[in-house]
């Protein structure tokens, strides 16, 4: 979805939320906890829920959209609010360009977004200078090899067997191949094999998430996953010809926030909601397609965190160190009542802070 608020000459500034949920059973309890199932790509029946905040993410979008119109006369330019899908997937940013957004309907001079976090009492947020999340990739693993008796074990070659050693192994890539200076992070998020407890399959599938800074440090693990899992694959004889394979997907860049566009932006929210509500972050592992807006970097761009937490829980997990539900967990529960209206004033100073 592209919305423009066009007001006469100006610069232009993309908006950005998102319109995705995700595959998971809302647990929180609250009355209007979603409820809603689908059938996912697999065919499965699976809950949905709005377990990232992009629900949240959409409402302060609204309100902003509302601010901008109800007060024209303070702001010129034009306002370009994307409602981007499939952020999960990390494919709906690239869709729209590919779509030719920016042939469409004008290129912007500036790129702005939030996102919530558990992190960060809600009525507050957070900025970061530089790198905000890191690169994503999904590198996808698959064992084929023989089918073989279950009562005759040692005619065939077990893939659950050598699928549990590479789990192993896949954990020292980063602890012990790469640089600890440089943050990776690797995850094996999802395995399948097999079809019943006494059949040895065919074939074992792998989904792994890679996080990192630098596309040097995102090839390097790559490499490494395909050497390790042709290395454990070649120890345990399987033939050249059955090896595992690798293939990378739903990939994106780090999202990186222009540094002197961050400090407009900070400068604008503290404005806007007192400096006692406005601090610095830090950089994490979270992925996000934003970036992609940015065309890699010649188009300045920042996205900003939106607290999300209940003060007085925030408050009691700093005490005690216990973490708070996160997104993308059943319990995340944002606290909407002071994150709404927090959000809806920072970036409608920011938006109208540019568009002048």
């Amino acid at each position: 979805m592209v919305a423009l608020l066009e007001n006469g000459p100006g610069p232009r500034l993309l908006l950005r939320t998102e319109l995705d949920a995700l595959p998971v059973e809302e647990k929180t309890g609250v009355d209007y906890a979603s409820d809603v199932t689908t059938t996912n790509a697999q065919g499965l029946a699976v809950h949905v829920m709005h377990a990232c905040g992009h629900d949240l993410h959409m409402t302060v979008m609204l309100g902003v959209a509302k601010e901008l119109v109800d007060r024209k006369s303070q702001w010129h330019g034009t306002a370009m609010i994307i409602g981007q899908p499939a952020e999960e997937t990390i494919g709906g940013a690239q869709a729209m360009l590919a779509d030719h957004l920016y042939e469409r309907f004008g290129r912007p001079d500036f790129v702005l977004s939030e996102h919530d976090s558990n992190g960060i009492a809600a009525g507050s947020i957070c900025g970061q200078r530089r790198s905000h999340a890191g690169k994503r990739d999904h590198p996808h693993r698959d064992h084929p090899w023989y089918r073989r008796p279950r009562f005759s074990p040692q005619a065939g070659k077990d893939p659950i067997v050598l699928a549990a050693e590479f789990v192993l192994v896949a954990q020292t890539i980063v602890s012990r191949q790469i640089d600890p200076q440089e943050p990776a992070v690797l995850t094996v998020g999802m395995i399948h094999g097999g079809t019943k407890n006494n059949i040895i399959p065919d074939e074992v599938s792998m989904g792994l998430t890679l996080r990192a800074y630098s596309p040097a440090v995102r090839d390097q693990v790559i490499v490494a996953v395909k050497r390790e899992a042709e290395g454990l694959a070649q120890g345990y004889g399987i033939p050249a010809d059955r090896m595992p394979t690798v293939t990378v997907n739903e990939g994106a860049p780090a999202t990186y926030n222009d540094p002197a566009m961050a400090e407009h932006v900070k400068n604008y929210a503290v404005a806007a909601l007192g400096k006692d509500r406005v601090f610095d972050a830090s950089a994490i592992m979270a992925s996000e397609d934003v970036g992609l807006f940015t065309l890699d970097g010649k188009i300045p761009g920042v996205m900003f965190w939106l607290g999300a937490a209940d003060p007085r829980s925030w408050k009691r997990a700093a005490k005690t160190g216990a973490p708070l539900p996160s997104p993308h967990s059943a319990l995340f529960l944002p606290d909407y009542a002071p994150a709404i209206p927090t959000g809806v004033t920072a970036m409608t100073a920011v938006a109208m802070g540019f568009l002048k």
